[in-house]
């Protein structure tokens, strides 16, 4: 079953840094474009960030920045490291991942994603 799991969220104070990592299991990373969004409850789900293959990546206006986005094919990890944090980032973060034959490819909306993760929750305090 393909599958992949968030990590590393938790409560933090506004200008802390956290690493997300989404780890897949089963299978190498190796073919997949990659992205974070994050949602608020009663919100729309948002574009963070994108990973092709090659490791172009993209970011949000609100994101860019202080995210930055990469992956360790070798460890079927990709991160979103989170510097000075502000309680808008509060949020769950999802990680999402397609399979794609072009290594150059990444997407900034959801519904091109077919994996999803169940979240990892980023709460941050003033």
């Amino acid at each position: 079953q393909v599958q992949v799991v968030e990590s590393g969220g938790g409560l933090v104070q506004a200008g802390d840094s956290l690493r997300l990592s989404c780890t897949a299991s089963g299978r190498s990373i190796t073919w997949y474009t990659m992205a974070w969004f994050r949602q608020d409850p009663g919100k729309e789900r948002e574009f963070v960030a994108a990973i092709s293959r090659n490791s172009n990546s993209a970011y949000s206006d609100s994101t860019k920045g202080r995210f930055a986005i990469s992956r360790d094919n070798a460890k079927n990890t990709m991160y979103l490291q989170i510097n000075n944090l502000e309680p808008e980032d509060t949020a769950t973060y999802y990680c999402a991942e397609k399979w794609s034959p072009l290594e150059e490819t990444y997407y900034e909306t959801a519904f091109h994603f077919d994996i999803w993760g169940q979240g990892t929750q980023v709460t941050v305090s003033s």
